[in-house]
């Protein structure tokens, strides 16, 4: 362990090593070379590659591939490439077996003591006691005389054991599909990923697992490096490593400093061209993962070591330090253990009320053991009289053992060990149907949290509209156009200027290409504005490509790409005459204080003075902005050849321009989006837009799509005033002046991801309303990832978010639609509803099935319900009913109510009616036929009956009307408002239709076959129908319970508050503080991609 703590590069699979003969497969490169050259960084790898190879087209050359046209798309040449290099995919950790996962389930304590006692009660029944004796001990075996009878002692031990085995076995297959379910989830997520590399000199997307090595893949802002490379040509570029090296400073990458690019790292800024070198298990990334899971089984026993050695640090951790600086891994190992938010609201409120309630039933559940002990104790040793005689002893001890187990029964039904189950079945059946909702769960309290959304903080682009721009008003030489001009309208000097600006300054992967279909749209590739303009070009009827093909790409003399702080770009390129032309383009208002002349209507410059520059906004911005246009502006700059500038001070560079044009680009909104608002604010839930736009065009759009209504009071303010209004006079954020705005904020435009990220956090951190808010971001760029990872639930955009914005979201919309966030709330409340149904049915039986065992138990010695009927019961009751329940459809009526917040209790008012008002019909029942039922029947009674003593009726049919009750309560468990029709919809959930009738079937067989292991006896016909008809009773008395109006009922309590301020440990209050200022560092240190696919699974597996 401690050699390949030193040297990651010694640790190879061994077959590698043989295939690695010098120049496997015709290539000029073997895969060990590669692996050390990629451990280099900086100057040192810029030797290595001059020395070994000359150059990076040398070393393109070894690689058989063209920097240019890339690899031929042969398939023969690229599975040779797979096998000489290995594939681009690094192998999952194994799953949990089955049997690893039933080990698990049998670690529950309450199982364990039914274990034990069935054993022990197991044991003693195959002891039988001297016969002659037996009347000495006193009524032992009262009415056991056959021996037939005697001997079925056994029979209770091992039925109990069958049932442990049913509960555990049913346990572990829930985790196991659960535990499939997301690895078909993640396999999704990680199959979605593409990546663009040039074969044959044309742009492709491919999966990220079919790059090889020698593709010459494109970078550009957002992307997360699939694989390792080194760079052919950069504009710009700069590299997030923090994932890899724990610094967070991007690093300025470039062909002639710096090209070592490594897989699992961030493209922060620029774009540029790299020929893969490293793919898969070779990559810096897999190595590190490899060095992670070698050898698991050892790692494991090491870990138990570890774990005993005081303080020492788990031994998975070591190998890290071969990457630099491991100290800092080892923070991030514990770091991205941790979950990333605390728990859920839900699991923090069920935790709770699952231990109360295990409490109280440990309470109860000893009491009835003490009292069982002491009534026996004292009837045979002190009112019989008698002696304990040694050979009575096994016979005393049978009787104790039948005590405990009827103990441990009473415990095994209080403790609710159904509820976590149907947490996990409610979450996953959401998340399996939000697929179909084009909502990708990549962490599973997201879909619940979803459901308490009190805010929702929108972008513009694309959620809210369609992303699909076109330009439809410009001003070129002194006019403003209204729609497109004719090309014939404009001096062929403007429209030459344009064009080439148009074409030049945009991303070269950004295209116009025609319509799949006929008479479809021509379809838009790359960033949405640029393909506007691109299509501008085309609607003046020129052509982009020729430009772009006389100009390519690698003879760019430098180019400063977009960037949130920019908001602009800009492309230098070499004149002929040996000058130099910049172009820029980017955000009218930013843009036109730089620019200092105009062209005029013939191609002329005219100087443009501040006067002229405010003239513009009034007369053609801001008119251009109230049609919700967003307004870009085109502008250029000669330099001459004498005097080159310092290209390094780009606020020198992109100034003193001219302007071209000014123009409106429009983005429309999409039609179903004012529906989905007004739904949103219907049900309580605030959406706020937040925008990089101009604040005239986001206010046109946020009107358009009813987030502001004329007449009501909102604020709608800029970046640089939303930040007056927050900070005091030393430039801090204050949390009260930022309670002052918030509420009333309804558009924040022309923000910056920081803005964004302020808001979110001020929205959290408020405490002015009653509760707390839960916030939901939308973010589609690199730059909203810390907003994303501080909300409460994140969505990233599956088609135009980049990388790393869907690494940090906690929901990934795949269709990009704001309409899709409404149906995430609706699943989310609807979660929330199918626990508490669970919650208010399950507890009625455990309130019954505790009280009835107890007082029985006290009154009759015997508790009327045996331990297997129980473990039944239990097994009904939680296992199927959390199925039954948790899988109920969302309605929309789900939308028409507030959202419950942090600190509802699970219980309101009108659950702890039902519950309460059911468990007295149902007790009144159980014990009318406990004391008087052999009289109603005329049986005989089953009260005081001896040791192994045959099933009677009489407390058969206790155990019929028990479960007859408890099914058809289920129905009215269904409705938790208060409503009168349970039936309603019933037929639109064929689970729960099922599970009723199927228990009902098995009930059936139980009764009239179960027999000795079950405790019954067959009823006849008359008997089964008064079961019936007490059960129907249910409904019934359901409707009596709905018409006492609960606010009558003030002495009702709720139950099930979530932990409180108070109970926060001091160290969690501090781990919050910290995260806090952390959030801006913790994203860059969140992306530790080693943990990436380790880590979601284990987030979501709770």
């Amino acid at each position: 362990m401690g050699d390949m703590a030193n040297s990651s590069i010694e640790f190879h699979p061994k077959p590698q090593q043989q295939r690695e003969m010098p120049h496997v497969g015709g290539f000029g490169c073997t895969l060990a070379e590669l692996r050390n050259l990629m451990e280099l960084r900086g100057v040192e790898a810029l030797q290595k590659i001059q020395e070994a190879y000359g150059d990076v087209s040398g070393l393109c050359r070894r690689l058989k591939t063209s920097p240019t046209e890339g690899l031929a798309d042969n398939t023969n040449d690229l599975e040779k490439r797979r096998q000489i290099y290995g594939q681009n995919f690094i192998p999952p950790k194994q799953p949990k077996t089955f049997l690893q996962l039933v080990w698990e389930a049998l670690q529950d304590v309450t199982l364990i003591i039914l274990e034990v006692a069935a054993i022990v009660s197991l044991g003693l029944s195959f002891y039988a006691p001297p016969g002659e004796e037996s009347e000495a001990c006193g009524n032992v075996s009262g009415g056991a005389e056959d021996e037939g009878e005697a001997e079925a002692g056994w029979i209770e031990g091992a039925a109990i054991l069958l049932s442990v085995i049913c509960v555990v076995l049913v346990t572990a297959f829930n985790d196991w599909s659960k535990e499939k379910q997301f690895r078909g989830l993640q396999s999704r997520i990680e199959q979605e990923q593409k990546f663009t590399v040039i074969r044959n000199g044309q742009l492709l997307q491919v999966p990220v697992a079919a790059l090889v090595v020698g593709d010459i893949a494109q970078v550009k802002y957002g992307d997360l490096l699939p694989a390792d490379g080194v760079l052919i040509q950069g504009n710009d570029l700069k590299i997030d490593e923090s994932s890899l090296t724990g610094e967070s400073d991007h690093v300025r990458k470039s062909a002639d400093k710096d090209p070592m690019l490594l897989s699992g790292t961030h493209v922060m800024e620029g774009s540029g061209r790299m020929v893969v070198t490293a793919v898969g298990v070779n990559s810096q990334t897999g190595i590190i993962f490899t060095l992670l899971g070698a050898g698991g089984e050892e790692e494991e026993k090491k870990d138990k070591k570890a774990k005993k050695q005081d303080g020492a640090v788990a031994m998975e951790m070591q190998p890290l330090k071969s990457a630099e600086g491991g100290e800092m891994e080892e923070r991030e190992k514990k770091k991205a253990n941790v979950p990333k938010k605390e728990k859920s609201v839900l699991q923090g409120k069920l935790t709770k009320l699952a231990v109360q309630i295990g409490k109280a039933g440990l309470v109860m559940s000893a009491i009835t053991v003490i009292i069982l002990v002491l009534y026996f104790v004292i009837e045979t040793f002190v009112v019989d009289g008698r002696v304990w005689l040694a050979e009575c002893t096994p016979v005393y001890v049978q009787y104790f053992v039948k005590f405990f187990i009827i103990g441990v029964t009473v415990l095994v039904v209080a403790v609710p060990e159904g509820l976590p189950l149907a947490v996990t079945i409610s979450l996953a059946y959401s998340v399996k149907k939000m697929m179909k909702d084009n909502n990708l769960v990549r962490h599973l309290d997201a879909c619940e949290t979803m459901g308490n959304a009190t805010a929702i903080c929108s972008d513009k682009t694309g959620t809210l509209t369609t992303n699909r721009m076109t330009v439809v008003q410009s001003y070129l030489g002194d006019t403003h156009y209204k729609e497109i001009p004719a090309p014939s309208a404009l001096t062929p000097k403007i429209l030459d200027l344009l064009v080439h600006a148009i074409s030049i300054n945009s991303a070269y992967t950004t295209k116009i290409l025609p319509p799949e279909k006929e008479g479809a749209l021509p379809r838009q590739v790359g960033n949405k504005t640029e393909c506007a303009l691109l299509g501008f070009v085309l609607d003046l009827k020129r052509d982009f490509q020729p430009v772009r093909e006389q100009i390519p790409e690698d003879k760019l003399y430098k180019v400063y790409t977009f960037n949130s702080v920019r908001k602009s770009m800009s492309t230098v390129i070499r004149m002929p005459d040996g000058g130099f032309r910049l172009f820029s383009k980017g955000a009218s208002e930013i843009l036109l204080k730089k620019c200092t002349n105009i062209l005029n209507s013939n191609g002329e410059l005219r100087g443009f003075r501040p006067r002229d520059r405010d003239d513009m906004v009034k007369k053609i911005i801001e008119p251009m902005a109230c049609d919700g246009l967003r307004t870009i502006c085109i502008a250029y700059r000669d330099f001459s050849a004498i005097q080159e500038p310092d290209w390094d001070n780009e606020n020198e560079v992109v100034g003193e321009l001219t302007c071209i044009a000014v123009v409106g680009i429009e983005d429309p909104v999409r039609p179903e989006v004012p529906e989905a608002i007004r739904k949103c604010q219907r049900a309580g839930i605030t959406v706020r837009m937040v925008t990089g736009d101009n604040i005239n065009t986001a206010r046109a759009i946020a009107a358009k799509c009813g987030i502001i209504h004329p007449g009501e009071d909102f604020l709608c303010l800029e970046g640089k005033e939303f930040n007056r209004r927050i900070r005091n006079e030393k430039g801090e954020i204050e949390q009260e002046r930022l309670d002052k705005v918030w509420p009333k904020l309804r558009v924040l435009a022309r923000s910056s991801p920081t803005d964004k990220h302020t808001l979110v956090k001020g929205i959290i951190d408020s405490t002015t309303g009653e509760q707390r808010q839960v916030v939901a971001v939308t973010g589609d760029g690199t730059n909203d990832g810390p907003a994303l990872k501080k909300a409460d639930v994140g969505f990233a955009m599956g088609i135009a978010g980049t990388d790393v914005a869907k690494e940090a979201s906690d929901i990934i919309l795949t269709d990009d639609n704001f309409t899709s966030i409404v149906k995430a709330v609706m699943w989310g409340r609807n979660v929330y509803d199918s626990i508490s149904k669970f919650l208010q049915f399950q507890l009625t039986v455990n309130v019954v099935a505790v009280i009835v065992a107890f007082t029985g138990a006290c009154i009759t010695q015997d508790s009327p319900l045996k331990a297997v009927q129980m473990l039944w019961v239990n097994l009904i009751m939680d296992t199927f009913a959390s199925l039954a329940l948790a899988t109920e459809p969302p309605t929309e009526s789900l939308l028409l109510r507030k959202p419950y917040g942090r600190d509802k209790p699970l219980i309101s008012r009108t659950m702890m009616k039902n519950i309460l008002g059911h468990a007295v019909y149902q007790l009144t029942i159980i014990f009318t036929l406990l004391f008087v039922g052999e009289l109603f029947f005329d049986i005989d009674s089953g009260r005081n009956a001896p040791l192994h003593s045959p099933p009677s009726e009489h407390y058969t049919i206790i155990f019929n009307t028990f479960v007859m009750m408890q099914l058809f309560n289920e129905i009215n468990a269904r409705k938790i408002h208060g409503e009168r029709n349970v039936f309603d919809g019933i037929f639109s959930n064929p689970i729960f239709c099922t599970i009723v009738l199927g228990t009902f079937g098995i009930q059936i067989v139980i009764v009239q076959f179960g027999g000795k292991p079950f405790s019954c006896s067959p009823l006849s016909t008359e008997q089964w129908l008064w079961c019936l008809f007490v059960g129907v009773g249910e409904l019934v008395w359901g409707q009596v319970i709905a018409t006492i109006p609960t606010s009558q009922l003030k002495c009702l309590k709720e139950a099930g508050h979530g932990p409180g301020k108070d109970e926060m440990t001091d160290e969690e209050l501090a781990e919050g503080e910290e995260e806090i200022d952390h959030a801006e560092r913790e994203l860059r240190r969140g992306q530790i991609l080693w943990f990436r696919g380790l880590n979601r699974i284990q987030t979501q597996l709770p």
